[in-house]
């Protein structure tokens, strides 16, 4: 395609400014003789030193997060079997371990054996755990009350690794452990959180046994989505007892909700609709799982 047709003033200017919006990806760019103009480069180089600050800065609660946030959800704050954030990402079989210090602390202000344990993790990224969980958070908080839920003391493991769901799930034997953790980052997003679920972790359990929603960011999988995913999917493990490979979400649900853009809406055809379960009741179905679990009576371990 020829350079003059990819600048500002070319007549095909708002069509690839719409292709533009529908993707993070660096399309159409255009150059200056061999290299990339200006502006692409200095774009390029702010979003690749904001990936390298979202791996190296470490999480600081005071300095990163609004004041208040957490007086109303008290937070037990530990780290990692990691000394320091090089070493952190040097070694992450660390980041999967908790300390002598860091499993004593859980033992003396978590109570066991919640419904739900709600864990934050830096992970890869702490600019993800800083952007998205002031957003993403209070929203599941209220759909775990609303559904009678207990849950447990928040906990923030510093340097954290997905595979520390096993550890928090052997000292305090949660019903569901969430571990909403940054990912790696990379050009298109700094910011991108993940939630990763499983039914009562153990020592041993891989990715095999849990569930992901992933892409949690502004362009990606919004708050308000990412909450109501979290919290069906808490309801099925609950229900069923179940996690990872054994247990799908329920997607026609989820369109039902309204949390997704039907499949004619996405490709601009009203008139191309999926075939739901209808005259599905939500909020009784909500009541259902919620009754369905009171008759349970999960074991309990000692």
């Amino acid at each position: 395609m020829n350079d003059s047709l990819l600048g500002p003033s070319g007549h095909l200017a708002p069509l690839l400014n719409r292709i533009r919006d529908q993707t993070p990806a660096r399309l159409f760019h255009g150059r200056s003789g061999l290299s990339y103009r200006t502006s692409t480069q200095l774009e390029l180089r702010a979003d690749h030193a904001a990936a390298r600050d979202a791996v190296h800065t470490e999480l600081v609660l005071e300095r990163d997060f609004p004041e208040g946030f957490f007086a109303s959800r008290p937070v037990v704050e530990v780290t990692s079997q990691a000394e320091s954030r090089p070493q952190f990402l040097a070694r992450p079989d660390l980041g999967r371990r908790l300390g002598p210090a860091a499993r004593e602390a859980l033992a003396q202000a978590c109570p066991r054996q919640p419904d739900v344990q709600l864990v934050i993790g830096d992970g890869l990224s702490s600019a993800a755990v800083i952007r998205q969980v002031p957003e993403l958070l209070p929203r599941l908080d209220a759909l775990i009350a609303a559904r009678g839920w207990r849950s447990g003391r928040l906990i923030l493991v510093h340097r954290c690794r997905v595979g520390v769901m096993n550890e928090i799930g052997e000292w305090i034997a949660p019903g569901v452990v969430v571990l909403l953790i940054g990912e790696r980052p990379g050009l298109a997003t700094a910011e991108s959180l993940s939630a990763y679920l499983a039914y009562r972790p153990r020592e041993g359990d891989n990715d095999s046994r849990r569930n992901l929603i992933s892409n949690i960011h502004a362009r990606g999988t919004g708050p308000e989505t990412a909450a109501n995913r979290i919290a069906n999917l808490i309801d099925q493990m609950l229900l069923h007892r179940i996690s990872g490979c054994d247990l799908k979400e329920e997607s026609s649900q989820r369109l039902m909700d309204g949390q997704f853009p039907s499949i004619g809406d996405t490709l601009g055809r009203p008139d191309v609709q999926p075939a739901l379960r209808a005259g599905e009741n939500v909020p009784a179905r909500c009541q259902d799982l919620a009754a369905a679990r009171d008759a349970t009576n999960f074991p309990k371990e000692g």
